[in-house]
């Protein structure tokens, strides 16, 4: 039963490039218990026929290339062999040459001299960081970058796009905004009104989508990256549901707030372990150097 499963949880995963989701498996197998998919996914990971990525705070699994076994050429010698496997396992986060250097035991003339064959043979290639801009990280040739190497959406050839974080904040604040005055218009009551003026994370997606005003595709993650930061300013609340999902509220301030915390980071609630993750600590971070500047 569970091999079956796997099969069809296979079938499911190569048909969704970008990586399928918990929330797409069990869609689309509703009449096969959790268990038994566990158990089908944990059959596929033995294989080697999917691989686990982590997309924002969701999870997913995409169906590796059955090429990519036999991309490296017969005639490649042993060395050639362990640094391109050693780089296949750092995935789409690639892989410093420091570290690679450390698992292969081989020394940086020789190692170089590898690295630029295997380059030149379109194996492997090298990938700027935003973390550390005068690095560069390793990783298999046809691997489109993690964000967190990247930079996702807030990056542009490595620098930070201040303005376009701002414009989002923005947008996602007057939407939140109008929501709740919407809702206050109606005087229903306070329960009511705090009811009707929350928004879910797909609610202000589709604002943004509307307006046009990204030229990047903007997903459900982005947005609720940039709806932390509206909350970080302490111009919303971020409201947990009964099914773990959040939904967001603009908040009236009675005063607006002076000194330290009219930066970007003065309320942020984790400013003590703030550190270049490429989450939103790193966004409001870079944020906070940029307005000082």
């Amino acid at each position: 039963m569970a091999a079956e499963v796997a099969q069809l949880l296979l079938a499911v995963i190569q048909g969704i490039p970008a990586g399928a989701t918990n929330d797409d498996l069990t869609k689309a197998l509703s009449d096969v218990s959790a268990a038994t998919r566990v158990e089908g996914l944990n059959i596929l990971l033995q294989q080697g026929g999917i691989e686990i990525l982590k997309k924002g705070e969701k999870l997913v699994y995409r169906a590796k290339d059955p090429e990519k076994k036999s991309a490296l050429p017969k005639d490649a010698d042993n060395e050639e062999k362990i640094v391109y496997g050693i780089v296949e396992e750092g995935s789409n986060k690639g892989i410093w040459i420091r570290d690679i250097r450390m698992k292969s035991n081989l020394n940086m003339t020789q190692l170089n001299k590898i690295l630029k064959n295997l380059e030149t043979k379109k194996l492997i290639k090298a990938v700027k960081s935003v973390n550390a801009s005068k690095k560069k990280v390793y990783m298999l040739y046809n691997l489109e970058p993690d964000r967190s190497i990247t930079g996702g959406a807030w990056y542009q050839d490595q620098d930070f796009e201040v303005e376009f974080v701002d414009v989002l904040n923005q947008q996602c604040l007057r939407f939140l905004q109008m929501k709740r005055e919407n809702a206050e218009k109606k005087r229903d009551g306070p329960l009511a009104l705090k009811q009707m003026s929350c928004c879910t994370v797909s609610d202000v997606h589709k604002f943004i989508s509307d307006l046009g005003i990204s030229k990047v595709n903007l997903d459900e993650d982005d947005l609720e990256t940039i709806l932390k930061t509206v909350v970080y300013d302490g111009n919303a609340e971020r409201i947990m549901q009964q099914d773990g999902s959040y939904v967001y509220r603009a908040v009236n301030l009675p005063l607006p707030p002076t000194g330290l915390v009219q930066m970007p980071c003065g309320i942020c609630p984790v400013i003590k372990n703030c550190s270049n993750c490429g989450d939103v600590t790193a966004i409001k971070c870079q944020y906070m150097k940029e307005w000082l500047d």
